[in-house]
């Protein structure tokens, strides 16, 4: 029988509280229903994460000429040796467990010669991604709904937008605090964006599931509600964030006015994708990545990004060219259906033609701080997936680890829980949702208004290239922005809008007083005032207070 989606009117009572129904979240829940009773909140839809968005594929070594010690290597290289080591090996090591999971869930792979068929991205030294065509994100998140819905001790509870964690500061009165001074999480206060209620949901443990902050930024591969509520929320709530200068812009976002943020997989480079300057432009023809980087279009990401921004900005173009029509029309379409099938519905055959692309904000490196067990610096609160930090992206996420990071952590928080189920305590009574000071708002356009310029100048200040003056500009800016929201956050109703738009304000600050510590340039961190890399490489962590 499916699991129940709870209705507003049942009381919130579950071992465990999942915020975030992507690939970090279900893989915890299941892992966890097998003895405690969950409840997952999604954002909107259980599928409108990041999740069903990954093209690309799931590394992992399975090739026979490959190795561990190779994936380990290749992830150390383009994180620019800001990785944590052990995170690294514990990730590669559990890679191939992960993929046989997902298997055995009914992800259908594709196969060539009865064996999993592997392509090869900008980054690896081997062919080492599962995949499923072009759309592997999009099976993975329907077998792992597919799997939650059918278990009696998941509940599944769509449109519920968080606001803010709750910790020991939201007892009851009467209640008595925290023992020994330390700050509990004890569950969620979340929007029903269906009701319009504010409700508390309590549990024994929470994990933070939520996803990255790319709608920072005006352009961005992410889903509209990638607005980074988990890292605002744990950091509001006294948990330490690591690396938030690290944002990934993916080299090959689709260039079109009308669709902002279709993302071209990198494994149309991978299969021999070549990366031009248009027509109409000194070298118009022409493959430039042969003079960035000896790897050519198989650099990894901050390389490739950088070069075609260093390009556009140096001829004046709105895009270059990503061209793979000199392959055969057969292999293209059977590699790359989806991609082709949605561009051809834009006029563009990519048998024939080339198609536009410019960068785009794609993945947030940084996050929440960590451990091996997805503990955070909070008992009772865990943070898994993209809007974490383990050490195992450091500077630059190579291609194809992020679904990988969310099925490995997702795994290891559950059953860190199940291990230490007796030394959690049941919630206290805890306070409701007071919104009895507050009234509706007429001006809803404020939020609309700053939400725009917000991630305008997130784009031109904290971007691919950034100067310590654009980083003040952009500090600045976020301040004014910052005292705006928060009086009109403490004066009207919550609604969906106003919580990400707080919560962008949050994550941008984060990103800008990362950037202004970080004194050289590294991976994805590129400073006109600090072009050289120092010697030693340290993580930027900041703590709240």
């Amino acid at each position: 029988m499916p699991g129940p989606v709870m209705k507003a009117s049942e009381p919130a009572s579950h071992d465990v509280l999942i915020i975030g129904s992507g690939a970090a979240g279900l893989t915890a829940a299941l892992v966890l229903a097998e003895r405690c009773r969950v409840l997952v909140l999604a954002k909107g839809a259980l599928d409108g994460g990041s999740t069903a968005w990954a093209q690309g594929g799931i590394a992992a070594v399975l090739d026979e000429g490959d190795t561990f010690d190779d994936h380990i290597r290749d992830t150390m290289v383009a994180g620019a040796g800001l990785n944590r080591r052990d995170t690294v090996e514990f990730v590669v090591e559990n890679a191939p467990a992960a993929i046989h999971r997902l298997a055995e869930l009914g992800v259908p792979f594709n196969a060539e010669s009865g064996a999993l068929h592997l392509t090869r991205e900008g980054g690896h030294s081997h062919r080492r991604i599962v995949h499923v065509d072009d759309a592997t994100g999009w099976a993975v998140q329907q077998a792992l709904i597919a799997a939650a819905k059918a278990h009696p001790n998941i509940t599944l509870r769509p449109d519920m937008v968080a606001i803010d964690l709750v910790t020991d500061r939201h007892r009851a009165e009467g209640e008595s605090g925290a023992q020994g001074g330390i700050n509990r999480v004890w569950g969620v206060y979340a929007l029903d964006t269906g009701s319009g209620r504010v409700e508390c949901f309590s549990a024994r443990a929470t994990i933070l599931a939520t996803g990255g902050a790319g709608r920072t930024y005006l352009f961005s591969t992410a889903p509209r509600g990638a607005t980074g509520d988990g890292i605002a929320m744990a950091w509001r709530a006294g948990c330490r964030v690591s690396n938030m200068e690290f944002m990934q812009f993916h080299p090959t976002c689709l260039y079109n006015l009308e669709v902002k943020n279709f993302l071209i997989t990198e494994a149309v480079r991978g299969e021999g994708g070549h990366l031009k300057l248009p027509p109409g432009v000194p070298g118009g023809g022409e493959r430039f990545m042969p003079r960035f980087d000896p790897r050519e279009e198989l650099a990894p990401r901050d390389i490739v990004a950088r070069a075609i921004d260093h390009e556009i900005k140096r001829l004046g173009l709105d895009y270059v060219h990503l061209d793979i029509s000199h392959k055969d029309p057969e292999f293209v379409r059977g590699h790359f259906p989806n991609i082709y099938e949605r561009l051809l519905g834009l006029g563009i055959d990519m048998t024939k033609e080339p198609i536009p692309v410019v960068p785009a904000q794609h993945y947030t490196c940084g996050g929440v701080l960590i451990d091996l067990a997805g503990r955070t610096d909070l008992e009772g609160l865990y943070a898994v997936g993209e809007c974490s930090e383990s050490g195992l992206h450091g500077a630059n996420r190579l291609a194809s680890n992020s679904l990988l990071e969310c099925f490995v952590f997702g795994d290891a928080a559950a059953n860190d829980i199940l291990a230490r189920w007796d030394s959690f305590d049941q919630p206290p009574a805890l306070r409701a949702w007071d919104e009895s000071r507050v009234s509706d708002s007429d001006e809803e356009v404020v939020i609309k208004q700053n939400w725009t310029e917000l991630r305008r100048f997130m784009w031109n200040y904290v971007g691919i290239v950034r100067t310590n003056k654009r980083l003040e500009r952009a500090a600045h800016r976020i301040k004014l922005l910052k005292g705006e929201v928060n009086d009109y956050y403490g004066n009207f109703r919550v609604t969906a809008d106003l919580i990400e738009l707080r919560n962008l304000l949050q994550t941008a600050e984060l990103i800008v007083k990362s950037a202004r510590a970080r004194r050289e340039s590294r991976g994805l961190h590129f400073t006109e005032d600090y072009p050289q890399t120092q010697p030693a490489a340290r993580d930027t962590v900041l703590v709240p207070g």
